[in-house]
């Protein structure tokens, strides 16, 4: 089992920024393929940005120019750069980690974009 720890979230105004990290345990943590997830009140959990063990990224639609997603290997953790923040991007985002048998989710952090 992969510890993952969420941090970074709070309130912020529309068109702010923040910066989430996520720090997972585990020594092969270069090779796990890690994601950013959110769930918003009433609705389902969706992926926002994923990143492989090769860094190679994905997002969604609605993160793509806005959204950042990187990784530091020797600190075990993976970045949610996120810019030009909406009223909609408000929701709890979780981080993923995914490795063969290994899928292990973190706690959730809160981010709320309002004025």
């Amino acid at each position: 089992q992969v510890q993952v720890v969420e941090s970074g979230g709070g309130l912020v105004q529309p068109g702010g920024s923040l910066r989430l990290s996520c720090v997972a345990s585990g020594s092969r943590f270069s090779a796990y393929a890690m994601g950013w997830y959110r769930q918003a009140p009433g609705k389902q959990r969706e992926l926002v940005a994923a990143i492989t063990s090769v860094g190679s990224t994905n997002y969604a639609d609605s993160a793509k120019g806005r959204f950042t997603i990187s990784r530091d290997n020797a600190k075990n953790t993976v970045y949610l750069q996120m810019n030009t923040l909406k009223p909609e991007d408000t929701a709890v985002y979780y981080c993923n980690a995914k490795y063969y048998l290994i899928d292990d989710w973190g706690q959730g952090t809160q981010v709320t974009v309002s004025s």
